[in-house]
């Protein structure tokens, strides 16, 4: 990895809501103990479910975060995004007038935009169309908001605002697309992730796929029985090297590279080969060698499907010397256009803080996902390059390779 620092990306700032922890103490902390989000689900009626848990946040106040836009004139997952924003800016250490100085390019990433707004209509407002929603509603509705509104809160009147989504990968779809601008010379600042709310649209369709856990997330595991949908956002200020280090601003991680891959195999089914083809640009775009992987954070929905396709692909590229490779859905739930992101912000913690994070509710490993999942409980380890991995239906993949930043390495 011969790079000049100009054309390095770094991770300089975080931004977490999320159902185990709000802020980067909390959420470290409940990634070393493997805390758990699950619990029943209170943000829509759940009669004629037969089970109905999820990873909702119940202690978020926007108030705390939000100081410029109107909160009501905010979705819940738009409050989401732009306190996660404004979480990572002051985390980084950036002043909002060195934001507006700056070119800034803003990229959330997204399953259901504001669907849960859409929860409590009534069959004539469905009926009727956009005109007998409450205009407040109405206005917020669009998934475009979800950077907009970040902008907003910052005032930025010259940034690029783009909605990424790819469902379930929309997350590291953004963290890519953040990364290109800013190592192509198009920004100085970019602030990528996703967001996303629980809401019934999207629990009902996977509990009619038959693919809602009973009870708790348990990926790669023989009894496994499916997702727990969750919330929350994860926003990553990524800058060059070269900007971090003249500032002297805290450095996470380091971006080495991506690759995305679009097969369109199947609308729900993922397919190997194109899995395993994401990972294999991932790492060629990285310049990284199988055997410099350290850790893989994988989808790891905890679907029979999604945990034997997404084994095999890894071992198709990585042979029989697979990295420990977790699920942090075991905590987390699916928070759909988030997931990814808040995975990529684990990661850059894990090294940061040298330890992995378990995949909790595991009981025994199915044979047909032969890894070492770190079951259950933390481990402290030196990593050095970190792989994060995001897919979704469609056939929409996208893996996102992180390092450790040593300076004494430079």
């Amino acid at each position: 990895m011969n790079r000049s620092d100009a054309s390095r990306v770094v991770i300089t700032g975080l931004g977490i809501i999320s159902s185990i922890g709000i802020g980067i103490p909390e959420f470290v902390e409940s990634l070393r103990s493997g805390r758990s989000g699950a619990k029943p689900i209170t943000s829509f009626d759940t009669t004629g479910y037969d089970y109905s848990n999820g990873c909702e946040i119940v202690d978020f106040d926007p108030a705390r975060w939000i100081k410029e836009v109107p909160i009501a004139e905010l979705g819940r997952t738009s409050q989401f995004s732009v306190a996660a924003a404004r979480m990572a800016v002051e985390d980084a250490g950036l002043s909002v007038d060195q934001l507006r100085s700056a070119r800034c390019h803003i990229s959330i990433g997204t399953t259901d935009g504001e669907s849960r707004d859409l929860d409590h209509l009534t069959e004539t407002q469905v009926r009727s169309g956009w005109e007998a929603l409450d205009p407040v509603v109405s206005r917020r509705a669009t998934a475009n908001l979800l950077p907009v509104a970040i902008a907003r809160e910052f005032g930025l009147t010259q940034a690029e605002t783009t909605t990424i989504a790819t469902a379930c990968s929309a997350g590291n779809y953004s963290i890519g697309n953040g990364f290109d601008a800013i190592r192509v010379g198009d920004a100085d600042i970019a602030l990528c992730g996703g967001a996303d709310a629980v809401c019934r649209k999207t629990f009902t369709a996977f509990y009619r796929l038959g693919t809602i856990a009973p009870d708790c997330c348990r990926p790669f595991d023989r009894d496994r029985r499916g997702i727990l949908t969750g919330e929350g956002a994860g926003v990553l200020i990524l800058e060059r090297l070269e900007s971090a280090i003249a500032r002297g601003a805290t450095i996470y991680a380091e971006v080495l590279g991506y690759g995305l891959t679009c097969d369109a195999y199947h609308p729900v089914a993922p397919e190997p080969a194109s899995v395993a083809r994401c990972m294999a640009l991932a790492l060629r775009d990285a310049d990284v060698k199988p055997d410099e992987v350290d850790l893989i954070s994988a989808h790891g929905t905890g679907t029979k499907a999604n945990d034997v396709t997404e084994v095999r692909a890894i071992r198709e590229v990585f042979g029989d010397s697979v990295p420990r490779t977790i699920s942090l859905k075991s905590m987390l739930g699916h928070t759909m256009g988030a997931a990814s992101a808040l995975a990529a912000i684990a990661c850059s913690l894990a090294i940061t803080h040298r330890f992995i994070p378990p995949t909790i509710n595991h009981r025994v490993t199915d044979p047909e996902c032969p890894i070492d999942c770190v079951p259950n409980a933390s481990v402290a380890a030196d990593l050095r390059i970190v792989q994060n991995n995001g897919l979704a239906f469609g056939g929409n993949n996208a893996v996102v390779v992180l390092s450790r930043y040593d300076e004494e390495a430079r």
